[in-house]
């Protein structure tokens, strides 16, 4: 059975337990016909979004080797709507549980009181239960809410982060330079070639000196980055546009009618690259030139833990590498800890995206915080280790949630100087 289907169902049972636990308790604490008929409306459209959205992806996945169609603002929502739902349900549950859980300890503890003889009686928490759950349900608002902006304006909330960082091995010539990394564009998830226009016009209004994208250009096919090619031809970098493969490039999360199908898409993938002006570095490193000077861009293939491809060859990639300050590109972050560290050549500073910082969490300043930590423990943002640097971008754009809520698409511009 196709995996998809398989976890599907696992997803749509738990809803369902859910779903009656939270009837259940609501039947105690909202009395009358009038909130009653209310809550049915919000459940029996709930399920009519649900049907919609395994029609909608069973067709958009169900038989691969027709196609995918390109996405809709449209079909996005109802998808997104789904996720809302589901994970909405699932709070106020845990939420329930908790109350629940909550007065199975006040009971049980009377009933070990009892047995010496206690005469205090039972404690009634019933109207502070009823308290909590009211409670409960407005917060379970919250997340809905969230979700509801992340599928219809985060996704495409464009945000720039700058960090300055020094090398001692940096040549003075390229004090101040600018450079900027996009990653995991996933173009077979975009349903707006305006809004994805407005973020290619923020990364040149940066005026970059050099632009790198770290990997995952498509979901599955290379024929997803079509519509939008006319648009990332518009990138502009003094110093050229380079870039590397992530997992998704590979074609492995669709079925192909051949191997020679599957080779064949991704040589197209390669070619998309050149289409837009994107140099990319398969296992190889070039020279970036200013003057006399000059510092060294390595890219690598795919490198994760498993079940990722490990196509990435860190040997190969770094082989002529001098002493000069060296950038690697690296689309998954595993990698710099699994090999990048422990490797006899210094790379000065590591690029990587991957995680899309799950594209749900909570980034305040000082506080940063998403389910995908438990994963990958380095996820987002800066990360040190003696005088190696690694920075892990949020990702340009999204896939299987059509949105982001709390860690919005990031474009980084990285300042260099020479320590």
């Amino acid at each position: 059975m196709n995996s998809r289907i398989i976890i599907l169902s696992i997803v749509l049972l738990i809803y369902f337990i859910s779903e009656v636990y939270i009837i259940a308790n609501l039947k105690q604490v909202i009395p009358g016909a009038k909130y009653s008929s209310i809550y049915w409306g919000i459940y029996a459209f709930s399920i009519v979004l649900l049907i919609f959205s395994i029609i909608y992806t069973y067709n958009h996945y169900g038989n691969a080797n027709v196609g995918i169609s390109i996405p809709t603002p449209t079909s996005n929502f109802w998808i997104g709507m789904m996720f809302a739902l589901i994970v909405t349900k699932l709070i106020f549950t845990i939420i329930l549980l908790l109350v629940d859980g909550s007065r199975f300890i006040f009971w049980l503890g009377d009933q070990v009181a009892s047995l010496f003889g206690s005469d205090k009686g039972t404690i009634s928490l019933e109207g502070r239960r009823n308290f909590l759950i009211k409670v409960g349900l407005g917060l379970a608002a919250i997340p809905f809410a969230s979700f509801l902006y992340g599928i219809t304006k985060g996704k495409y909330q464009y945000t720039v982060r700058k960090t300055a960082l020094k090398f001692p091995n940096l040549p003075k010539v390229f004090d101040g330079y600018k450079v900027v990394q996009i990653s995991d564009i996933h173009s077979g998830s975009f349903d707006s070639k305006e809004q994805v226009l407005k973020g290619v016009q923020m990364i040149n209004d940066l005026n970059p000196d050099l632009i790198l994208f770290t990997g995952d250009l498509v979901n599955d096919r290379a024929s997803e980055i079509e519509p939008f090619l006319d648009v990332f031809k518009q990138l502009k970098a003094k110093d050229g546009i380079f870039s590397i493969t992530g997992n998704h490039d590979y074609g492995d999360y669709t079925a192909w009618p051949s191997s020679d199908a599957k080779k064949e898409n991704f040589r197209q993938l390669i070619e998309r690259h050149g289409d837009m002006g994107f140099k990319i570095l398969m296992n190889e490193n070039v020279k970036i030139r200013k003057g006399e000077d000059h510092f060294n861009l390595v890219g690598i293939e795919n490198w994760g833990l498993p079940p990722f491809p490990q196509k990435g060859d860190l040997n190969r990639a770094l082989h002529g590498v001098d002493e000069k300050f060296t950038l690697l590109m690296s689309h998954d972050p595993s990698h710099w800890d699994a090999e990048v560290l422990k490797h006899n050549n210094q790379v000065d500073l590591t690029l990587s995206g991957h995680t899309h910082g799950m594209q749900f969490g909570i980034e305040i300043p000082g506080f940063k915080w998403s389910p995908v930590k438990f994963k990958y423990p380095r996820w987002a943002g800066l990360y040190q280790e003696k005088d190696k640097y690694l920075y892990v971008n949020r990702g340009f754009g999204f896939i299987g949630l059509p949105g982001r809520v709390g860690i919005w698409p990031e474009i980084t511009l990285l300042e260099l100087y020479s320590a």
